[in-house]
């Protein structure tokens, strides 16, 4: 397998390609087709997960809109308390600088993480600029232990990939293959920061459509997160995964569109939360007032 064949830069260089006319077709609303919730974040279910969490990403921006969704994280976690957050990619704007990590991750998060909340991170594209990274690997508020790694909660696994266009795919995909292959999990979750399936700006990484979704099919992934794209976006299952993109999670907004396969798209500052049961993981988009702006399941049948 070439290791060039998975360049992101395949996204990146469609949205250079886009354009002002393109641009202008792109919606920074949700479409009226889709049904919204204006109602506020749901208590706790009476029927326990498995397991909550969270997920953000582009979030080190060290402004008062990363401020904003990690107050709206904290508030969730007061009503519905979760033990994890999925941190995908860009950690620290502009450059990955590790100086920068008060400001970017220990002040805005700093209720959760005395509260013993776990944040498990991986690389995005900022944040390889300053020593390819290394430094937020080692960095033990981000509970790396490598560039791409998994672990489990219960019948939750996760597989934690490298994304960015210097990885070493022929080292990673077939760690990932095996991983998957040997996992008894029946909920499986891959992240990393790019989009794999994209309305937004970049647009869909042929590349990795072509090789990781067939991993995803073969081994009954039901979810994939990213972030790169500053926006939401959740897919409808495809081929049995569903594809959700957070990166609304403080970097400035970028407009996003709609694709036949999107279920609800918007360009809106906010989170994700789920919640793991046996049969289904339930989905809520929650925007910095509070309100849930988009809501889904995914069956567990959907792998």
């Amino acid at each position: 397998m070439q290791r060039r064949n998975f360049l992101i830069l395949g996204g990146a260089a469609a949205a250079v390609g886009l354009g002002k006319a393109a641009f202008s077709s792109i919606n920074t609303v949700p479409s009226p087709k889709l049904n919204r919730s204006s109602g506020a974040i749901a208590p706790a279910n009476r029927n326990q997960p498995w397991l909550r969490f969270v997920a953000t990403a582009d979030t080190g921006s060290s402004n008062e809109n990363q401020a904003a969704v990690a107050a709206a994280m904290t508030r969730y976690y007061q009503q519905n308390p979760y033990k994890l957050v999925v941190l995908a990619g860009d950690n620290i704007y502009d450059n990955g600088e590790i100086g920068k990590i008060n400001s970017a991750f220990e002040q805005p998060y700093q209720a959760l993480l005395k509260k013993g909340v776990v944040f498990r991170a991986c690389l995005g594209n900022h944040d390889i600029r300053s020593a390819n990274g290394d430094p937020q690997v080692q960095y033990p508020g981000f509970n790396m232990p490598g560039r791409y790694y998994t672990f489990r909660d219960k019948a939750v696994q996760f597989f934690v990939l490298d994304t960015n266009v210097n990885v070493d795919w022929s080292a990673q995909q077939p760690w990932l293959e095996k991983e998957l292959s040997r996992s008894n999990a029946a909920w499986k979750i891959v992240y990393g920061h790019h989009p794999i399936y994209s309305s937004g700006v970049y647009g869909n990484t042929q590349g990795f459509i072509e090789t990781l979704s067939p991993l995803f099919k073969k081994y009954g992934v039901q979810l994939y997160i990213n972030g790169h794209e500053h926006s939401y976006e959740r897919t409808r299952p495809i081929n049995g995964t569903t594809y959700l993109i957070t990166g609304n999670g403080g970097a400035y907004l970028r407009p996003v569109g709609r694709s036949p396969w999107t279920e609800y798209s918007v360009s809106r500052y906010g989170f994700t939360a789920f919640e793991v049961f046996s049969d289904r993981i339930n989905i809520q988009a929650i925007a910095t007032n509070h309100q849930v702006f988009d809501q889904g399941t995914i069956p567990l049948k959907a792998a």
